[in-house]
């Protein structure tokens, strides 16, 4: 993988690449499974219809990289800055680890995140229009400035949605966020 340049098809199983310089490379439906990619490097790398199965891109730098029908199951993907990655990325997450990861000004709209542990992850100016999150642990994760519209975090843990500092016409929430809200709000919920 390190060699060539343009991969379609491939099945990449077990590799250990952690720090590995990947970018500038072009990825249309490979398989990445049970693979160490521990800060790797991905700038301007591209990504169509790919999988992530049980990886590790801790820290992994994705600048620049174009994700298009991007897959992961069950990886880790800890200190991720999702926020430098290309425009309008497509992205589904399921069973993930994404602790103290970073979506800053961001089009995440209609991304799955579903049974993710995101917490203490940083949402700042994302737009999470029609985002899912159901099953996901939000435990001190930050939501600041985000389009929420139509998100669903029905069946989230740990959730805090200040509505003051984040659009949210239509978000679904639990009743355990309804009750933080009104005793935020000083109310008494009896």
């Amino acid at each position: 993988m390190l060699q060539g340049d343009s991969f379609e098809n491939q099945h990449f199983k077990g590799l250990e690449l952690s720090g590995a310089a990947l970018g500038g490379k072009e990825f249309f439906r490979c398989t990445f499974e049970n693979c160490h990619l521990m800060e790797s490097q991905w700038k301007a790398t591209i990504l169509e219809a790919c999988v992530f199965k049980e990886c590790d891109l801790t820290r992994a730098d994705l600048a620049q990289t174009g994700l298009r029908g991007v897959r992961f199951e069950g990886c880790k993907l800890m200190g991720v800055d999702w926020s430098r990655v290309s425009s309008h990325p497509e992205l589904t997450f399921v069973d993930c680890n994404l602790r103290y990861a970073s979506f800053t000004k961001i089009n995440l709209r209609k991304v799955g995140f579903t049974r993710s542990t995101i917490r203490e992850a940083n949402f700042i100016d994302a737009d999470l229009t029609e985002a899912d999150f159901s099953g996901a642990d939000l435990t001190g994760a930050t939501l600041r400035g985000c389009t929420l519209v139509r998100a669903d975090f029905r069946h989230v843990s740990g959730l805090f949605i200040d509505p003051a500092r984040n659009k949210v016409k239509d978000t679904r929430v639990p009743v355990e966020t309804a009750i933080l809200l009104a005793q935020n709000s000083g109310m008494k919920v009896e």
